[in-house]
């Protein structure tokens, strides 16, 4: 049995992993094995107290083709980090082509213009959740109103705008000419640089500690504003979170050299030549500050910054 799938991002020839879990696209990890062990005992003959031959195969069908792949993607860091790139030059490269994009479902089509985007996505992917497996018939057709939320979300979070229905996509319903709006327009409101949206969508990474992504948006902040003090600085850290010591320090300088004043880079520098155990006019290498770990790191690898951030690692 195959499942044909050509609505929301399916349709770009990309396999919506995040519908058919139906997990928000920033899901983290721990919340994805949660709602992958849920659907996985759903679809389980044993928890169906009525359920036919047909209905037992189908239910092993979706777990094995669609359910077990998505999840195995998703579980592993580096194929997630990947696929989240990939899925960001999707969003990306459709907001220039957005008149193009169409929606069938009606969540998909609220969220278009719903004032809270983040608000609205969360609470329909969660509502939606409830149900995605329950008839086991209609589950494809929820993947794709789920794919096509997912698509609406993404966009709108690369263009950063509140856009109205008729310029952000045409739904299959739409037809004739729009209607002349003569109401007044409101007060003009200042968007964010490029730079900037790139800087705000790392920063809420950085919060999540979805490090890969984060530095993924900084690093092309920097291809467009490669003086961007605050830029060097934000993706020094994310090194630091990943303890790769090397590349922070680069950045670190970096930002010093276009901005002395930067506080993160003023904060951070003295500690990382701390624990490289540089000194000023000499090489002299001295052990590192005790943060548990027994040898210095010299290769930027994981364990020097262990302490500095309280043990966590990503």
């Amino acid at each position: 049995m195959s499942f044909k799938i050509d609505s929301g991002l399916f349709k770009y020839d990309f396999i919506d992993n995040h519908a058919i879990l139906c997990v928000a696209v920033d899901a983290n990890v721990k919340e994805i094995r949660e709602r992958y062990l849920q659907i996985a005992r759903r679809l389980h003959p044993d928890s169906r107290t009525v359920i036919s031959a047909g209905e037992k195969q189908l239910a092993n069908e979706l777990l094995s083709k669609l359910v077990n792949p998505a999840y195995e993607h998703l579980s592993k860091e580096r194929s997630r980090a990947e696929y989240l790139i990939v899925l960001s030059q999707i969003a990306k490269s459709l907001v220039q082509e957005s008149s193009s994009v169409e929606l069938t479902s009606d969540l998909a089509k609220q969220l278009v213009s719903a004032p809270n985007i983040d608000a609205f996505y969360k609470t329909a992917i969660a509502k939606v959740a409830a149900t995605q497996y329950e008839s086991l018939h209609q589950s494809v057709k929820i993947i794709s109103q789920i794919s096509e939320l997912n698509l609406v979300y993404l966009m709108r979070s690369a263009a950063n705008v509140s856009t109205s229905p008729s310029s952000l996509a045409k739904s299959k319903s739409n037809s004739g000419t729009p209607k002349s709006n003569t109401a007044t327009p409101p007060p003009a409101v200042k968007e964010d640089s490029p730079v900037d949206q790139y800087v705000r969508r790392a920063q809420g990474f950085i919060d999540k500690k979805q490090f890969s992504q984060a530095k993924v948006e900084l690093q092309d902040a920097l291809k467009l504003e490669p003086k961007n003090s605050h830029c060097h600085s934000l993706v020094a850290l994310v090194y630091l979170k990943q303890n790769q010591v090397k590349m922070a320090k680069i950045h670190f300088d970096n930002a010093l050299k276009l901005d002395p004043t930067d506080e993160i880079a003023l904060t951070w520098k003295p500690k990382i030549e701390k624990a490289l155990g540089q000194q000023s006019g000499g090489s002299k290498v001295i052990p590192p500050p005790d943060d548990g770990t027994k040898q210095p790191d010299k290769s930027g690898g994981r364990g020097m910054f262990g302490g500095f951030f309280g043990g966590n690692k990503k």
